[in-house]
């Protein structure tokens, strides 16, 4: 009798068939709820920032920070339990001829497109919420060029974190762990993101962090340098019962100033002495964040395949 010769199916056939997989499971499993819980979180961060983002420095950094954690919060909760809590089917299926590139790959290429939907579920949750977006960027010179540019900034930050979290969870062995690890990453990811003052000694830190390089190219793309300063002027306000002499206020002197129109000219001063070289309106420097970004993906991913690959010397 003739005997045939069993042939496995190959990494791109068993990339589209685990590709498949995981749509059945975020249908099945109720994964989908990522997607209007990221509606939520947006809704929640428009409302408490959404007044100054592109309308003043402050609210520009505050803003900017703010959707970069919103992004990041994403990414993790979108993978990080994902490979731990198939990992004995996963090594099973290794030995049994799985490519654990095609298994990985399946899994970013299922992360991009959910990434993508966040992406839009925000920007459509912050355009409702009264967001008011500038009309151009930095690349395209249009409305629809700025939306974009954010766009893809917001995409490539939740991609980065998400591609973080499947390294976690690739490494870790139980989804207890997993969630254990994701708070205090997460943490990492907000003190070292360059929005806090941290000791000289530690700054050379932020260069790694996804946050640090999100709320950067946020902050080029909206123009922070270009803003004016609001934050002096109303902690003035607040004090404008302090005499500066012969009996005059400080909230005087700032009523003559916004009598003579000269109010906005002093914020945009402010401004001027308060730029930060890091958040500077270029083309270049916009593209540099986002190289950062898609390198971190990059590596994450490198890193992950690496850890599946010795799956099957897990013993514990």
């Amino acid at each position: 009798m003739e005997i045939k010769e069993f042939k496995y199916t190959g990494r791109i056939g068993q990339t589209f068939i685990y590709l498949l997989k995981l749509f059945r499971i975020f249908i099945f499993r109720n994964d989908w709820k990522v997607l209007p819980m990221a509606a939520v979180i947006a809704g929640l961060v428009s409302m408490v920032v959404g007044k100054g983002i592109f309308q003043t420095m402050e609210g520009t950094l505050q803003g900017t920070f703010a959707l970069s954690c919103v992004c990041i919060w994403n990414g993790f909760f979108n993978s990080i339990q994902v490979i731990c809590r198939e990992r004995d089917v996963v090594k099973r299926e290794h030995r049994a001829g799985l490519h654990m590139t095609s298994y990985v790959f399946a899994h970013l290429i299922f992360q991009i497109l959910l990434s993508a939907a966040q992406t839009g579920i925000t920007i459509g949750i912050c355009k409702m919420a009264g967001v008011k977006f500038l009309s151009a960027g930095l690349m395209l010179n249009s409305p629809r060029g700025f939306m974009i540019e954010l766009a893809i900034t917001l995409f490539l930050i939740t991609l980065s974190a998400d591609a973080l979290a499947l390294m976690i969870s690739s490494i870790v062995h139980t989804t207890t762990t997993a969630m254990t690890v994701m708070p205090f990453m997460l943490i990492v990811q907000l003190v070292f993101a360059g929005y806090f003052s941290i000791p000289a000694s530690l700054s050379e830190i932020t260069d790694l962090m996804i946050s640090k390089w999100g709320t950067q190219g946020l902050c080029a793309l909206g123009h922070y340098n270009d803003l004016p300063a609001v934050l002096i002027w109303n902690r003035m306000k607040d004090a404008g019962t302090v005499k500066i002499g012969g009996g005059t206020s400080l909230s005087d002197v700032m009523g003559v100033v916004e009598s003579m129109g000269m109010r906005d000219r002093v914020l945009q001063e402010l401004g001027k002495a308060s730029q930060n070289a890091a958040y500077v309106s270029t083309p270049e420097n916009l593209l540099f964040c986002w190289i950062h970004l898609l390198t971190f993906t990059a590596v994450f991913t490198f890193i992950t395949v690496v850890f599946m690959e010795f799956i099957d010397r897990d013993r514990r």
